[in-house]
């Protein structure tokens, strides 16, 4: 089959990213949560956590009725009610930027989310190497499947507004992220599932070289796990993207820490939404000091 043009996979991935955040559609944003993200604290924040309870009981899932804001949809910066990813436009298109290097310069290794929501940052990560003709990597699909874990690590406890794990908005099951990738036409023998917390799946999981690691667990444990038993897997030239490192404080204290450790220097690129990202130099240490 004739691979598509420049301008028709062009195209095709313009229009997936919008797909995929639901930038498309004039929706509005999951009404307990939509606030949570614009830094509200304090009684509100309890106020949205009671009504998702609520809802949670009763099987409910409400939207918010206002008008659709593109410039923050674009940033990842509302929770979309029916995208398949909430890290927005920008976000997919700082994906694409590092596939693109990593194939134009060869850099050795598989593609790992850590953390996928619904499955759309890696139903596109699969779609940019499809499009690319790249039949020799895997895009690997990690998380519980099953929302975020109860906090236990004193970072991670600092404050309880960061608390998500009763947010049903978050635990979407393998079978429906599986499903996801169908939909797209892009669940082949090239995606591989991680189900169960970092801690158990990531230090046995069967992958020999990374040339990209996108962490989006939030959590200070979650991050760390990811960090240490996958770190030392990306290729000199890969790129690490961390979501939450500029919107979640307990994420960027384990990042900084975890970096610190293995006298990580290379530059945090900021993209749009508070996430940032860094590319592992040849020779970068990749192991802790004592």
């Amino acid at each position: 089959m004739p691979m598509a043009s420049d301008e028709t996979s062009d195209a095709y991935l313009d229009l997936l990213k919008r797909c995929l955040t639901a930038d498309l559609y004039d929706e509005s944003a999951w009404s307990v949560l939509s606030g949570w993200r614009s830094g509200h604290g304090g009684l509100a924040q309890r106020l949205r956590r009671a009504a998702a309870a609520f809802l949670k009981r009763r099987g409910l899932l409400v939207v918010r009725q206002r008008a659709f804001d593109p410039a923050l949809r674009a940033d990842g910066n509302d929770w979309p009610a029916f995208g398949y990813t909430m890290i927005g436009v920008k976000r997919l298109a700082n994906v694409e930027s590092c596939i693109r290097a990593i194939v134009s310069e060869d850099i050795a290794g598989d593609l790992i989310e850590t953390g996928v929501w619904r499955g759309g940052s890696a139903i596109f990560m699969r779609a940019v190497l499809k499009q690319l003709g790249v039949t020799d990597r895997h895009v690997w699909v990690a998380d519980s499947f099953e929302g975020l874990p109860k906090p236990t690590n004193v970072h991670d406890l600092a404050d309880r507004a960061w608390d998500m794990s009763e947010n049903p908005y978050l635990a979407v099951s393998l079978e429906q992220v599986r499903a996801n990738f169908a939909r797209f036409g892009l669940l082949d023998d090239r995606v591989r599932f991680l189900k169960g917390w970092f801690r158990d799946t990531l230090p046995t999981a069967p992958i020999d070289r990374l040339a990209l690691l996108r962490l989006d667990g939030d959590m200070y444990e979650a991050t760390m796990d990811s960090l240490e038993n996958l770190y030392a897997k990306v290729s000199p030239g890969g790129f690490v993207i961390v979501d939450d490192y500029g919107s979640w404080p307990a994420c960027r204290l384990a990042v900084d820490r975890f970096r610190e450790s293995r006298a990580v220097t290379a530059q945090m690129i900021a993209v749009a939404g508070g996430a940032a990202y860094w590319r592992v130099p040849a020779g970068q240490p990749q192991v802790a000091r004592s």
